[in-house]
């Protein structure tokens, strides 16, 4: 009976893929949204950390996950190119709900004298957030990119010389001195992340947001003006647009654009379907919510975690 009470409990648990290993800011914002949701819900959560965003996303267009959460915009540096290109490819993911999180980097080193620093390692995103602080403070250093801010925290082992911009939050996991505070250039950082989820999944009815995407028919005078003239017909205030290349060839571009209004709505469903016919392709991710997060509640968690799981 026993066995039969913890079958029915895992096949109950929800699981979320996010970028790792431990410690980045996507496991952050993952925390923070599971904890939110159990205390909506009482729903078990497990966290699945995967090597690359595509791969996390991959995970949950497959089925092996039940959602993922990716960045997908910082308020410094702008979209995440590499999110935008894979929800395209892939066009077997919608977005569940959206999240803003505060982003504070902290620069992680054994080094005694930052002026002795002469390698800085970190994800590009934060390492852009950064630059100036980095070319004020160590304009001797390097400045090489990583897969995730985690990732960068692997070269400070062997090398006095070497930096690493990351969370104040992984510096605590994995026991590291923290050289500097709130590097990044701007105060206000912070950065959107996307729960997304398979589209074989009940979508939501309602929502603040819709986004779509869309490719248009030709590569001509007029050609987008003709699509973003539908949302100024109905009204519809874009809170943000994107382009990305097609990748078939030179001049030629994707745009992803954020609706404020639900897709569910009559004037939204006029609105896209009168966009079908001045576009190539379009896809609509869904209707969301956004919502801003605190990490530092979600660090909590995660501490409390650690504390338990101590033998």
């Amino acid at each position: 009976m026993e066995q039969t009470y913890r079958a029915i409990a895992l096949s109950m648990m929800l699981t979320i893929a996010y970028l790792g290993p431990e410690g980045t800011y996507s496991q952050l914002a993952a925390l923070a949204y599971s904890l939110d949701l159990e205390q909506r819900t009482g729903q078990a959560v497990e966290l699945r950390a995967m090597p690359s965003i595509p791969k996390a996303m991959q995970a949950t267009a497959e089925g092996l996950t039940n959602l993922t959460i990716v960045p997908v915009e910082n308020s410094t540096e702008g979209g995440v190119t590499t999110t935008l290109d894979t929800l395209w490819r892939l066009q077997q993911l919608s977005i569940h709900h959206a999240m803003v999180m505060p982003i504070r980097h902290g620069l992680l080193s054994h080094a005694q004298d930052p002026a002795l620093i002469r390698m800085v390692y970190s994800h590009p995103q934060a390492l852009s957030q950064c630059q100036v602080w980095l070319e004020r403070h160590l304009p001797q250093a390097k400045l090489v990119a990583t897969r995730s801010t985690t990732e960068a925290l692997e070269h400070l082992a062997d090398d006095k010389a070497v930096a690493a911009v990351s969370s104040e939050w992984a510096a605590q996991l994995y026991s590291l001195p923290i050289l500097a505070h709130n590097i990044n250039d701007h105060t206000d950082n912070c950065t959107k992340f996307w729960v997304l989820k398979g589209n074989a999944e009940e979508q939501r009815s309602s929502g603040q947001y819709t986004s779509l995407a869309f490719s248009l028919p030709v590569n001509g005078p007029g050609a987008l003006l003709k699509a973003l003239e539908v949302f100024a017909r109905y009204g519809i205030n874009l809170s943000r647009i994107e382009s990305r290349p097609t990748k078939r060839s030179l001049g030629e571009y994707l745009f992803f654009v954020d609706l404020e209004i639900s897709g569910t709505t009559p004037t939204g469903q006029q609105a896209i379907e009168e966009l079908l016919a001045c576009t190539e392709t379009l896809l609509n991710f869904g209707t969301y919510n956004l919502v801003t997060v605190d990490p530092s509640l979600a660090a909590t968690k995660a501490k409390a975690q650690s504390i338990q799981a101590l033998p």
